[in-house]
Parts: C-alpha cells; structure tokens; sequence
C-alpha cells in the first residue's frame, strides 16, 4: 500500500511539472517570467509544500526555470544556439547576428539584372556540382584572398551554406566515434553537428589569445577545429606569435586543422591556411558578407584532402544550387560583394564604438572589428539570470552556456550579437542592458 502511495506522489509532481512545462512551451510563461513562490504555488495546485519543491526541482532538472535562493525561480530563456535556430521574435534580438544593411538591397538588385536575362537564366537552372562553375571559383579565390595567402581555384568546393561546409569537414576527417578537438568556448552549431554525425568533442583550454599550445598538443584527436579570428562568442584574434605556436603544436600531433574563416571578411589577419597550407581545411561563406537568403559555403581543402571533402558534400547532400552559384559569381565579379564588405566594416566598428560608450566600465572583451562581444556579468549577476532580465524587458541575449564544451562549468558571460537591429535600436537596448547590469537580481514580491 505504502508503495502505491509512493508512487502517486511522484506520479502527481510530474504531471503537475509536465502541465508548467507545457505552459512554458505554448508561450503561456514567457522567457523571464517569475513563477509564484512555492508555498503559493503549493496552495494553488492544492498540493503539499514538499510536492511543490519537487515539481519546481523537476523544472530546475529539465532546464526549464532557473531560481537562486531569496531571488526567485524565473522562466529560462531560450538557451539552444541562436545560429541554429530561428528568429525568436524578441523585440530586440542581440542572439542571431544578421548584418543585413539598409542600402545593400539596391546593391543587389542592380547586380541581379544580368543573371535574369533568359539566356543567362537557362545555365542557372542546371543542376549544381560540388566544384561549381569556373568563373565561380576565380571570383571566390580573390574573394577569400588574404595578405600572404591566395587559394587555388581548382581546389575550391561549394556547400550550400557555411554551416554545410563545416559539416562537410568534420564528417570527413573525423569518423563516428572519433574525437576532434574544439575551442573551450565555440560556435554551438558544431556542438550540433558533432552529436549528429557521432563525433566526440574535446574542449582545448584557452586564454584571452585563443587555444593553448599545450592543450593542443595533449589532445588525443583526428582534427582540430579552431576559430583563430574575430572568435564567436569570444570576438577575439589570436596573435600572430600564438597562430605560430598552434601551427607548430598542431603539426607536433600531425592533425588537420578545420578553419573557421566565417568572419574573417571583416578583418585582414593571415589565415592559418597560410601557415599550414598541407593541413587546413579553410571555411568561408557569404551569409555575413552579403546575406543569409543569398548564401555559398565555400571549402579550400589541401589538394591531399579534396577528394574526401567532395565525396563528404556529395554524400551530406550538401552541394550548393547552381542558381545561388551564378547569382555569388555575379555579386563577386562585379564588385557589389566587396562593396557591401567594405560598408560591414564601417557598420561593425561603429557598432563597437556604441558599446564601448553605452557599456562603459564593465568587462566587455571584443575585436574593434567583431559583430559580436563578449560580457562577463558583474556580482551578483549569473548569466541564466541577467539572460532572463533582459527578456523581460524585449531583448534577447546568449548565456555562456551555449557556446561551452565539456563537462566544466560556464562563464558567468553573456555574448552579444550586434549585426541584426538598426544603431538606433541597438544603442537603446545597450542603454536598458547596462541598467539592468548596475541593480540586482528582482527579488520575489
């Protein structure tokens, strides 16, 4: 009989647990809701204070709500990663980094005239193939050029989109149950495509110069994904004495490197490909340059490596249409890409200048050329928290926690995306955030 009651209980606190949670994923309870203190919460459902613990640990447990004791138990925002996801719809969104600009549309436009021309629209309906078009590759190779290196053409490949490229490259250097080895702090997207695929991340210790040559060289990987400029979440460039120590501790384990060059449109640093060019794979894409709905990925594979990279896009079916080549070849041969790279740089070092004014005296680490910014929160502030804060008055933010790999505890950080809302807004949202910053947490009515 005991056993029977037993089980009721735990049965109750579960589904009254399932019944907020459902709550929470209708949109009933909204990211930085508080929920009623636990003895209300308890004469509400009609329930024992003792069940109402348990329910409001259930949701602590599932990740749902977040609570510190004397501070209250709030809805959690959402914490996937925010490249992965869709727009929120939060008023202001600092988690997805769009830097779309008001005056590129008509750039685009006057670029796109040619291509819908029926005899240039014809080749542009054909099936798409992982080496593209020639006048593609060209254009891309001088597009992705850098002081010291220029990628060979003949050895360009294209996905769809950058994500697909990276997809690409881990599934082909590294098999199911491999290890590769990431930044401690990384894009989350990888996080996603590693659980997919089946691969095993290994989080390399950093410092405010990026991965440590020691951890790299402890690391028991197939390959290495690093981010080594303009760093997401981090907004950081390693220096060029520590891309040496990484290149000479990588090639110490005899690894490919997979490098992230996704940013790197709004900075001239050498890429690592320049240092190892028999072992990186470099990654770029045109969804910051010029637009997410207007998007290549493009992979440089060393030439031992290209044929594995080509099987992986054919195989991912990750092969980019032929009408997204045509359009890139257009934009890049005739000068509009760089155009509107060039404006990008101007737009995100006065994005920076703003938050370097509005977040004035806290520790906010960026590149002065970065899209983005790291914050490390002051006392008492935890990063579920201040996350939550900010929800609650319409913007939109990333915890720490999205971007850490392994087992080790966060950050008590909070990255902000800066490219997707216009100055204005941007500047008045950096003004409630840094207001937010010097209170403290609400305290339950």
């Amino acid at each position: 009989m005991l056993s029977v009651q037993l089980g009721d209980v735990v049965e109750d606190y579960r589904r009254i647990a399932d019944a907020v949670a459902a709550d929470i994923a209708r949109g009933r309870l909204r990211p930085g809701e508080r929920l009623a203190p636990q003895r209300t919460f308890a004469r509400r459902h009609r329930i024992a204070n003792s069940t109402a613990a348990r329910v409001y640990g259930e949701l602590v447990r599932r990740g749902l709500v977040t609570g510190e004791v004397g501070r209250g138990t709030f809805v959690r925002a959402r914490t996937e990663e925010p490249a992965i996801a869709e727009p929120g719809g939060a008023p202001v969104d600092l988690q997805l980094n769009f830097p779309v600009l008001p005056e590129q549309s008509r750039m685009l436009a006057t670029s796109l005239t040619t291509i819908l021309r029926p005899d240039v629209l014809a080749d542009a309906l054909q099936a798409g193939t992982v080496t593209a078009t020639a006048p593609l590759r060209t254009a891309a190779a001088d597009l992705l050029a850098r002081d010291g290196w220029q990628p060979d053409p003949e050895r360009i490949l294209v996905t769809g989109n950058g994500k697909q490229a990276i997809a690409a490259a881990m599934a082909a250097l590294v098999p199911v149950g491999g290890r590769l080895g990431v930044e401690a702090l990384t894009y989350p997207v990888v996080k996603t495509i590693a659980a997919r695929l089946g691969i095993t991340l290994v989080p390399l210790e950093m410092d405010s110069h990026g991965v440590l040559p020691d951890a790299l060289r402890a690391a028991a990987v197939r390959a290495v994904y690093l981010q080594p400029a303009l760093h997401n979440p981090l907004g950081m460039t390693m220096p060029d004495d520590r891309r040496a120590s990484v290149v000479a501790a990588i090639e110490a384990i005899d690894v490919p490197i997979i490098e992230d060059g996704i940013y790197t449109f709004l900075c001239d640093e050498t890429p690592l490909a320049a240092l190892a060019p028999d072992r990186t794979v470099f990654i770029d894409s045109l969804s910051k340059r010029i637009a997410p709905g207007l998007t290549l990925g493009f992979v440089v594979p060393p030439a031992g490596l290209a044929d594995q990279l080509a099987a992986a896009i054919r195989g991912g079916g990750w092969t980019a249409p032929r009408f997204a080549v045509e359009v890139a070849a257009h934009h890049i041969a005739d000068g509009t890409a760089a155009a509107i790279q060039l404006a990008k740089r101007a737009d995100a070092a006065a994005r920076q200048r703003l938050v370097a004014e509005r977040l004035a005296g806290f520790a906010v680490h960026a590149d002065p050329a970065s899209y983005h910014c790291w914050w490390e929160l002051p006392s008492p502030w935890r990063a579920d928290t201040f996350v939550a804060a900010a929800a609650r008055h319409g913007i939109a933010i990333t915890p720490a926690a999205s971007f850490a790999t392994g087992t080790a505890q966060a950050p008590n950080a909070v990255r902000l995306a800066l490219a997707s809302p216009p100055i204005e807004t941007l500047s008045a949202a950096l003004e409630v955030l840094a207001g937010i910053a010097r209170g403290t947490p609400e305290l339950p009515g």
